[in-house]
């Protein structure tokens, strides 16, 4: 999966819902952190459809940035314009994975529970080792009851916790990003 990548490139992934409006505060988040995120010189991955997957490849490529999209053959759906190179998976589970191993660094916006799904693999390889050491961020007000609800209600710990960051917008989230992916190998 990765002909269409280079050892020198950053790629971010970017998980969100696929139902929002383009008029949506966090459609034009994305589209922010998106063009935020070209700009900082890294590539953009996401699933390649419709919402918040949308807006970050639209603001990706508005500040002429390259996006990689995962996308499915099983899905119906066109992937978005905003594509400027596609990776076809046959199955579910590798399409997570071709939106996890390429990556430096990953960001959250508010999504249902294909986003919950995203997270929750990253974070567990985050935490087991399976991936090295790098950021997920999650953006916007409805991370943090979220993740309170699993640490009061499952067994997640501090150091679980310690693997996540939080930002309140898309500036924020690039500054984490461009900060805590130095270095980072994959």
């Amino acid at each position: 999966m990765n002909v269409l990548t280079n050892s020198n490139e950053k790629i971010v992934t970017i998980f969100g819902g696929s139902k929002c409006a383009d008029d949506s505060p966090e459609y034009i988040e994305a589209k922010d952190l998106g063009g935020r995120l070209a700009e900082a010189g890294f590539t953009i991955c996401t699933g390649g459809y419709l919402g918040i997957m949308e807006a970050a490849s639209r603001g990706a490529r508005e500040k002429g940035g390259r996006v990689l999209g995962i996308v499915m053959n099983q899905f119906k759906s066109e992937p978005n314009r905003f594509l400027t190179d596609k990776v076809a998976t046959d199955h579910f589970y590798d399409r997570l994975q071709g939106l996890i191993t390429r990556s430096v660094g990953f960001v959250a916006l508010k999504g249902g529970m294909g986003t919950v799904t995203e997270i929750s693999l990253v974070w567990n390889k985050l935490t087991t080792g399976v991936l090295g050491r790098r950021p997920l961020v999650l953006v916007g007000d409805c991370w943090k009851p979220v993740v309170d609800a699993w640490t009061a209600n499952l067994v997640v710990s501090d150091k679980d916790i310690s693997y996540l960051d939080f930002a309140s917008n898309a500036e924020d989230a690039a500054a984490i990003i461009v900060e805590k992916s130095k270095g980072v190998t994959l």
